[in-house]
C-alpha cells in the first residue's frame, strides 16, 4: 500500500495516477495563488485558501509516510531526514504560509509577503523544464560561484570609488551599492546617477565591464544545457 501511495506522490513518468496526481496538485497551487492575484478580499479566498492548506498538508504527510522508498533505506533515518530537505521545508513553509492566511498571523508585515513566494516555488516540483534548469545550475555550481564573487566583488568595488568620488550624490553606502548593482545589471533606472564629469566616466566604465560579467552566467548556463541536450539524445 505504501509502495503505492510513494509511485503516485513521487514518482510522475509511466504511471497514469502518478501524472493525474501531478496535474491535481499543480492545480491546487494555482488555486492557492488565486488570493493573490488581487486587492478584493472575496468570499470564496477563505474556503479556497482551507481546501488548499488540507491538500498541501496531506501531500506532505503522504510523502512523508514514504520517505523510505524515497531514500532507498528502510530505517528510522529516511523518515528523520526528509523534512529537512530543501523541497521539504519549502513545502513546509507554503503550509505554514496558508496558515498565517488564515489566521491573519504577521498581517502587515513584509514577512507575511514574503511567505507567500513559497506558494509559487512549490509548483518546481511538477515542471520537468525547472527541474532541468535546475539540475544544470547544480552541475555549473562551481563556475557560477566563481562569476557569482566576481560579479560581488566588482558591485562593492564600483561603490567604494563611487561613493568616494560622488559624495553628493550618495546619502548612504548602501545607495552607492545600489547604484553599482543597477548599473551592472544594465537596467539603469535613472534614480541616482552621477553628475561630475570623472563620477560619469566611472559609470561608463561600470556599465561597459558589468556587461561582459553579467553575460558570463549565461554562457555558462547555455552551454550546459546545450551539453544536457546533446546526452539525452
Amino acid at each position: 500500500m505504501r509502495n503505492k501511495i510513494y509511485q503516485t506522490v513521487h514518482v510522475y513518468e509511466g504511471n497514469i495516477l502518478s501524472v493525474l496526481y501531478k496535474y491535481f496538485m499543480m492545480t491546487v497551487i494555482a488555486l492557492s495563488l488565486l488570493p493573490l492575484t488581487t486587492k478584493e478580499d472575496l468570499f470564496f479566498f477563505p474556503q479556497t485558501e482551507l481546501f488548499c492548506l488540507c491538500v498541501f498538508l496531506v501531500d506532505f504527510l503522504l510523502r512523508w509516510a514514504t520517505a523510505d522508498y524515497k531514500f532507498g533505506s528502510k530505517g528510522i533515518v529516511s523518515f528523520l531526514k526528509y523534512p529537512f530537505r530543501v523541497i521539504s521545508i519549502i513545502d513546509l513553509m507554503s503550509i505554514f504560509a496558508l496558515l498565517c492566511s488564515l489566521n491573519h498571523w504577521f498581517e502587515g508585515l513584509k514577512f507575511a509577503e514574503l511567505l507567500t513566494v513559497f506558494r509559487i516555488v512549490r509548483i518546481f516540483r511538477y515542471s520537468k523544464s525547472i527541474r532541468t534548469i535546475l539540475a544544470i545550475l547544480k552541475s555549473s555550481k562551481k563556475p557560477l560561484i566563481a562569476v557569482g564573487s566576481l560579479a560581488v566583488g566588482y558591485i562593492i568595488l564600483s561603490a567604494i570609488i563611487m561613493f568616494n568620488i560622488e559624495p553628493d550624490s550618495f546619502n548612504s553606502f548602501f545607495d552607492a551599492i545600489y547604484w553599482s548593482t543597477v548599473s551592472l545589471t544594465t537596467v539603469g533606472y535613472g534614480d541616482i546617477y552621477p553628475v561630475t564629469m570623472l563620477g560619469r566616466v566611472v559609470a561608463m566604465l561600470s556599465s561597459f565591464f558589468g556587461i561582459a560579467i553579467v553575460a558570463l552566467p549565461a554562457g555558462i548556463v547555455t552551454a550546459e544545457y546545450l551539453a544536457s541536450l546533446k546526452n539525452n539524445q
